[in-house]
């Protein structure tokens, strides 16, 4: 599943003489070399023209230091390297590899597009000790954005609900999902969009795990609920199609392991199926 290694210390600051690997992105593609999808090192960078001073500390993991910047053009001098979006290296690289730049791709962003002030244009200064723009002008201050959205798996007798988007990438069925509302709980929020998205009512919601999604900065937060009542009635603007998938049904391939969607699916999904 796509999350930070265990082993992986957070850093604010770059530590002394460290040599570092370079996350490159333009907007939300990482920079690699074509032969092994490894990061570009620091004399090709300096080839390149990748301004590596305005690069943001990642941490460090297997007794490397690894930081991000942004590039501001998506040309490569060199044929060799290309740029990558994350979700083309899904089972690709390395699960945990690839949790790292998700973390490294929010922080990159967060760099690029907090360069000025959002309430009066002054540019932002970086805040003493912590993952954060400040405002010298006004105040303003700027953490990574974090969206938090709801997933939820509903079940009903031996039969577990499943729906495909419309704005899904890979048209394949999955759980409810949605971002949550100002002043939302997450339990609010998991009532809501089942209720907007196929017109049912659950409860017994139970937690299940979460995971950072870098798509483009959500966190999202998954549940089990059992169904309560209602008749399947989907919103067409959202939900191309649900239904219910029980064990005697064909139920959806699940091509990638890395999302916690596969997760949520694959742990209630029938022997054989």
């Amino acid at each position: 599943m796509l999350q930070t290694p265990v082993s992986f210390t957070p850093l604010m600051t770059a530590p002394a003489d460290a040599e570092p690997l370079t996350f490159v992105f333009h907007r939300d593609r990482l920079l690699l070399r074509e032969a092994d999808l490894s990061l570009p090192d620091g004399a090709f960078l300096a080839g390149a023209g990748i301004d590596t001073s305005r690069a943001h500390p990642i941490g460090l993991w297997n007794e490397r230091y690894y930081q991000a910047v942004w590039a501001d053009d998506d040309a490569v001098p060199d044929p060799q390297y290309s740029y990558r979006g994350l979700r083309s290296l899904f089972n690709v690289i390395d699960d945990q590899m690839l949790g790292l730049a998700g973390r490294a791709c929010q922080i990159a962003e967060w760099a690029r597009s907090h360069r000025f002030c959002g309430a009066c244009a002054t540019p932002m200064a970086l805040a003493p000790g912590e993952r954060c723009f400040k405002c010298p002008a006004c105040g303003m201050i700027a953490y990574p954005r974090i969206s938090p959205a709801m997933m939820v798996l509903i079940r009903k007798d031996d039969s577990v609900l499943l729906a495909m988007h419309t704005m899904s990438p890979s048209k394949r069925f999955s759980p409810l999902a949605g971002f949550l509302e100002a002043g939302e709980s997450i339990e609010e929020a998991v009532h809501r969009e089942v209720m907007e998205e196929v017109g049912l009512r659950v409860h017994n919601l139970r937690y299940f795990t979460s995971q950072p999604w870098p798509f483009p900065h959500s966190l999202m937060i998954a549940f089990t609920a059992d169904y309560l009542d209602g008749e399947i009635r989907v919103d067409a603007s959202e939900i191309a199609e649900a239904r219910w998938f029980g064990p005697d049904d064909e139920w959806p391939e699940t091509p990638s392991t890395v999302s916690i969607s596969a997760l949520l699916v694959n742990a209630h999904r029938p022997p054989g199926r």
